[in-house]
């Protein structure tokens, strides 16, 4: 099934010049990723703050995509820094999981201040548990999961997708009503996600054991 993260080979062969010029700097994969994380929580509080106030032409929407950009491109980065240049290690690992959370919940519950809060709420929930699936995948031998149809970077293009449309449009019962559809249509995708990833995860499993 399609999922952007299927475009990640693409993505880091055209971030594989600044990869090397940040490793020559003595950057280490660590501070990128910490780095994404800080600044994730850093937009998250400023929209937790200022999105009650003003939704329609709030200038903070229209970073939220810009942003989503860069965080993706700051993931891709710290992974290559650390297969490419040797710097793979426990700490990474545990900081790669525990930021990419953490930067979602920050970046993405906020929108439950104008939309449907349960609903944001619950994509959030379920969100965190699509990545706890892809990393006991890991835990009990396969491999680590990133199976759609609703990852981290499909995730990641919707809510700037939402976030435009919030700065544009004014909000309103039938704009409000229209986005609570299309955020089930997104915790349907996440079920779906859950699923593929725990069934892939026992069918590699099984593979391998055969």
């Amino acid at each position: 099934m399609f999922t952007i993260y299927k475009l990640k080979p693409a993505f880091q062969n055209i971030l594989r010049p600044i990869t090397k010029s940040l490793y020559k700097a003595k950057i280490t994969a660590n501070q990128v990723t910490i780095l994404a994380c800080v600044l994730s929580v850093c937009l998250g509080l400023i929209l937790t703050v200022k999105l009650p106030h003003k939704v329609n032409h709030n200038y903070w929407l229209i970073i939220v995509p810009v942003f989503q950009f860069v965080r993706m491109a700051l993931n891709a980065i710290d992974g290559m820094l650390a297969r490419e240049f040797n710097q793979k290690s426990n700490l990474g690992a545990i900081l790669n999981e525990i930021t990419d959370v953490t930067s979602d919940s920050a970046l993405y519950l906020p929108f439950a201040l104008v939309l449907n809060p349960f609903l944001v709420v619950l994509i959030v929930v379920l969100s965190i548990i699509s990545e706890m699936i892809g990393v006991v995948g890991a835990a009990i031998g396969s491999s680590r999961r990133y199976d759609g149809p609703m990852g981290k970077s499909d995730r990641a293009f919707f809510f700037g997708i939402v976030a435009i449309l919030l700065y544009f449009i004014r909000l309103s019962n039938t704009f409000n009503n229209i986005i609570s559809i299309v955020l089930a249509i997104v915790l349907l995708l996440l079920i779906i996600t859950i699923y593929n990833r725990g069934k892939n995860s026992l069918i590699e499993l099984k593979n391998k054991t055969t």
